[in-house]
C-alpha cells in the first residue's frame, strides 16, 4: 500500500515570519495518536529557511530543498548541494520543476544526474515532469511525460527514493485544472510505465499530482486512480489553506 502524500513547494516565498505557518501545519500533523496512519505532509521553504523549519517539524513532518547540485562541494556560486540539504535538516529534494527547466535551462539529463548523486546520499527525490500549453494543445501530453520519465528518472530509482509529480505546466499558478479524466489518464500511462521499467518498484512509487491544487478542487482530484498525493504551490504557503488538502487526501 502506498501512503498518501501532500507535498508543499513554497518557491520562492517565505521569510522568518512565516516558520508560523510551518509551526501550524507540523502541529496539526502531531494530534493524530498514530501519525504512521495519516497521509505524510512534506514541506520545501526556501534554503534560508531550512534549518529552522526542520527546527519546528521535529519529525511531525518532512523538510525537503527546491533543487540540489550533482556534485557535494565546490565552486558553484549561488547553488546548494545535498550534504547541506541534509546538514540543515532536509530529508527530500524537489528536482526537474517546470521552472528550474525553463529558468535555468535544466535538462533531463541533468534531472538524472542530480537524482543520483541525491539517492547516493539518502535523499528522497520528488523528481517533476509535465507538459507546455502548446504540447498540450498539439496533444503531446503522454509523448512527453513519456520522455521525462525515461531520461529523468535514473536507473537506481525505488519506491523509497524516488516520487514522481505530474505538473502540466500550463496549469501551474493559472487556475486552470485538467480533468478527472485527463488526470486519470496520464497517472495511468505513468504506472504503467513506471512497472514496465522498474517493475514492482514501479508499481510502489508515489505518483503525485500538482498544478493549481486547492482545497476546492482537492476531493476531485485525490478520487482519480494512481493519484497518490499532491505537490501544491500557493495553497501551501498558508496552514488555512494547506491543511483542508491534507483531510482531503486522507479521507480519499
Amino acid at each position: 500500500m502506498r501512503r498518501k502524500l501532500a507535498a508543499g513547494n513554497w518557491k520562492m516565498n517565505g521569510l522568518r515570519a512565516d516558520l508560523a505557518e510551518i509551526e501550524a501545519i507540523s502541529a496539526a500533523m502531531g494530534l493524530s495518536p498514530d501519525p504512521a496512519a495519516r497521509a505524510e505532509v512534506l514541506l520545501c521553504p526556501p534554503s534560508t529557511l531550512l534549518m529552522n523549519a526542520a527546527d519546528i517539524a521535529q519529525g511531525r513532518i518532512a523538510i525537503g530543498g527546491q533543487n540540489c547540485h550533482r556534485l557535494p562541494f565546490g565552486p558553484h556560486t549561488g547553488d546548494i548541494s545535498g550534504p547541506m540539504l541534509i546538514d540543515a535538516g532536509a530529508s527530500h529534494v524537489i528536482l526537474g520543476h517546470s521552472e528550474r527547466r525553463m529558468d535555468h535551462r535544466e535538462t533531463d539529463a541533468k534531472v538524472r544526474e542530480k537524482a543520483l548523486y541525491a539517492h547516493s546520499i539518502g535523499l528522497v527525490t520528488v523528481i517533476c515532469l509535465g507538459e507546455t500549453a502548446e504540447d498540450h494543445d498539439l496533444g503531446q501530453t503522454v509523448r512527453i511525460v513519456g520522455r521525462h520519465l525515461q531520461h529523468s528518472l535514473p536507473e537506481d530509482a525505488t519506491a523509497a527514493n524516488t516520487v514522481v509529480a505530474y505538473e502540466p505546466i500550463w496549469a501551474i499558478g493559472s487556475g486552470k485544472t485538467p480533468t478527472p479524466a485527463q488526470i486519470a489518464e496520464v497517472h495511468g500511462f505513468m504506472r504503467t510505465q513506471l512497472i514496465e521499467r522498474f517493475g514492482a518498484e514501479g508499481e510502489g512509487m508515489r505518483l503525485l499530482y500538482g498544478g493549481s491544487v486547492k482545497p476546492g478542487n482537492a476531493a476531485e482530484i485525490f478520487a482519480v486512480p494512481e493519484v497518490d498525493g499532491a505537490l501544491v504551490g500557493g495553497a501551501s504557503l498558508t496552514a488555512r489553506d494547506f491543511l483542508p488538502i491534507v483531510e482531503a487526501l486522507e479521507r480519499s
